[in-house]
């Protein structure tokens, strides 16, 4: 059995498997798991099981099957693969009625799933870097201003500059050493932790000289990052002034000093509090919202680290929620529909075609029936004619997103943006193309220019599709039903019904099958989401901590100050969670804006890149999850840290703090 299917359904060895046929069930016992490169994921249109010849005999006579032949080639050279793709769909009398699956697509298919995943993860963890080089600074510059009349005195002694920042330096390159090699131990136990799912689709690669030098090459890059960083911030003890130092323990110099209190001074004036009227708590407030803004650029540290924990929060979620809403079903080149019926790979397939059209039109279950034919025709490429397959129908009614663009009408062609990029076409421009094989029955070799109408997004057959309006005739290759469901009607109970009645067909309910598509993907970006969500409240509920516990430090004479003068300390603690509330609040709310505008372009760059076949994506996220919830389990982390932090005040000598230097 596939390992896919042994995680998704948990099976074990010597489990049995009971296959329907056309007689008896065929039971077999599960003897192990293997990895299949080319069909384990979801979004294969296959899955294939290794049986004994024995086996496969008795299946094979037993009925309730269709046959297919898969012809797999092997080259000593794989940039050949094009070549050989082109030679075989010109050559005559070779069946061309499959899907051609080139090594680039079976490596779409598992990005769809494994590469999401590590680009989620990609994108968790430049979030966290941004998020860690933002405190460190606060960090630093919060040592250097409690140090400095240390350093005051050093400089008084006659010290150079020079000399106490490579000590401070020192100090910072130990504590980053030891984190880079903590970090670097830890690594190893969590990378195969989260990458367990993953692993578990992939032979182990070989050990060789990147496998070690890539993770140490990593550690020294952020060693020297954080050494740049704190030789940038240490910059500024050249600038400390002794006399500023020592007598008044601040780094600013006596002009930047003078600047700043009339600035302050200014800034009282115009905020007075001569005429205010109002309680006791409306004072505190009032006071907190005075302090919050004479030291806004203190407290731009949390509204920034809560900006970017709230896109690290929502944006894997959007993109989560994307997948798994139906309407993702557009991305694949197809319309929304409730019932979708299959007609391939069959002698009959023409017969099954117009007698499961005619049941689905008679049918009172169903309403709104569209049905598509899949014809092979022929393009003028940079070498030749190459073979192209258009989907043909009627797309009056639209029901597929164009990137640009509208639904062809006759005499037009609708291209996939992988197609589009193949050919160099653009809107407006001209394809030619030409029948071949069955699908240009009666009409073989007749050549017809048709313009691009629009250009879609589409994961389907490597990305490589089309779309042109034309009347769905006999002879395709393979055939497409689709069906809106009548009332209450149950569209999962009216495929299972096609499906026994038409076994040339495959009926199924197109919620359930794109849940089942898109399985590989969304439950291992499910997995990510989470994890993102996770380090989002987790670095939250560190960074407010650390940051109120800095500023409770750091304003304790003026906290004493305010006991001195009658404030009670649940009072004076009320003044830091108001504060840490607003900007906590703030800084979510940013975030939110900015995942809401920003967060699809980001997306879609990423995605382009990927060469996935979708360059847009437009969110369909859960508001009540992405916008709702999470900003609120934000916030609400934000204020309890700061709750946490200041009940400790109520125990606090708060009135001796006012004489402490």
């Amino acid at each position: 059995m596939p390992v896919e299917y042994q995680q998704s359904y948990d099976l074990q060895r010597h489990d049995v498997l009971r296959i329907a046929t056309g007689t008896e069930p065929v039971e077999l016992e599960i003897a192990g798991f293997i990895r299949d490169a080319q069909m384990a994921s979801s979004m294969s249109s296959a899955t294939r099981f290794l049986v004994a010849p024995e086996d496969f005999s008795v299946l094979k006579t037993s009925g309730g099957n269709a046959p297919e032949i898969i012809v797999e080639y092997l080259l000593d050279d794989p940039a050949a693969a094009n070549d050989l793709q082109r030679a075989y769909e010109s050559a005559e009398g070779v069946p061309q009625n499959g899907q051609a699956v080139t090594y680039s697509m079976i490596r779409l298919f598992n990005a769809l799933g494994d590469g999401m995943v590590a680009v989620a993860l990609m994108f968790v963890s430049v979030v966290l870097i941004a998020i860690a080089l933002l405190s460190l600074r606060f960090v630093i510059r919060g040592s250097l201003e409690d140090q400095v009349r240390p350093i005051g005195t050093m400089k008084a002694l006659g010290i150079p500059s020079r000399t106490i920042v490579s000590l401070q330096l020192s100090k910072y390159s130990v504590m980053t050493i030891a984190a880079c090699v903590i970090g670097g131990l830890l690594a190893i136990p969590l990378a195969r932790l989260l990458t367990g799912g993953i692993q578990a689709h992939y032979a182990q690669a070989p050990a060789g000289l990147m496998t070690v030098l890539a993770p140490v090459l990593s550690l020294v890059l952020v060693y020297l990052l954080v050494i740049a960083i704190c030789t940038g911030v240490l910059r500024a003890v050249r600038r400390i002034d002794v006399v500023g130092a020592l007598v008044h323990g601040s780094t600013r110099s006596e002009a930047q000093a003078v600047r700043r209190a009339r600035r302050r001074s200014a800034h009282v004036r115009r905020i007075g509090l001569a005429g205010f009227r109002g309680g006791r708590r409306a004072l505190t407030r009032r006071l907190a919202v005075i302090d919050l803004q004479a030291e806004a650029g203190q407290w731009v540290l949390i509204l920034l680290v809560l900006m970017l924990a709230t896109l690290l929060g929502t944006l894997p979620l959007s993109l989560l929620n994307t997948f798994e809403n139906p309407r993702f079903v557009t991305y694949m080149g197809a319309p929304q529909a409730d019932v979708r019926v299959d007609l391939q790979h069959s002698d009959t397939v023409a017969d099954d075609y117009r007698d499961v059209l005619a049941d689905a039109e008679a049918d009172p279950r169903l309403t709104d029936v569209r049905s598509f034919a899949m014809e092979l025709y022929e393009t003028p490429g940079a070498e030749g004619w190459q073979l192209l397959r258009i989907e043909v129908g009627d797309y009056s009614d639209g029901g597929i997103d164009y990137l640009q663009g509208d639904a062809p009408r006759p005499g037009q062609i609708a291209l996939s943006m992988l197609n589009a990029e193949e050919h160099q076409a653009e809107l407006g421009d001209e394809i030619t193309i030409r029948p071949v094989g069955s699908a240009g029955a009666g009409s073989a070799g007749r050549e017809e220019t048709l313009r691009v109408s629009g250009i879609y997004q589409d994961v389907t057959s490597g990305g490589y599709t089309a779309k042109m309006a034309d009347e769905v005739r006999p002879g395709a290759a393979a055939y497409v039903v689709y069906a809106e469901s009548a009332g209450d009607a149950d569209p999962a109970a009216a495929a299972e019904d096609y499906s026994r009645r038409y076994p040339g067909a495959s009926a199924f309910a197109m919620e359930d099958c794109m849940r089942q598509t898109m399985s590989y993907l969304t439950d291992a970006l499910r997995s990510a989401a989470i994890l993102a969500v996770v380090f989002g409240l987790g670095v939250v509920a560190l960074i407010t901590a650390l940051f109120v516990r800095l500023r409770m430090t750091r304003n304790r004479q003026s906290m004493g100050t305010l006991a001195a003068l009658g404030f009670a300390p649940d009072q004076i603690g009320s003044q830091v969670r108001f504060q840490t509330l607003i900007t906590v609040a703030l800084g979510t709310v940013l975030g939110v804006v900015l995942t809401a505008t920003g967060g699809e372009a980001m997306v879609g760059v990423l995605l382009s890149l990927s060469g996935l076949g979708i360059a847009e994506v437009s969110f369909l996220p859960n508001p009540w999850l992405v916008y709702l919830a999470v900003p609120l389990a934000l916030i609400a982390t934000g204020y309890l840290s700061a709750v946490v932090l200041t009940a400790r005040l109520r125990r606090a000598p708060m009135a001796l703090w006012i004489n402490e230097e």
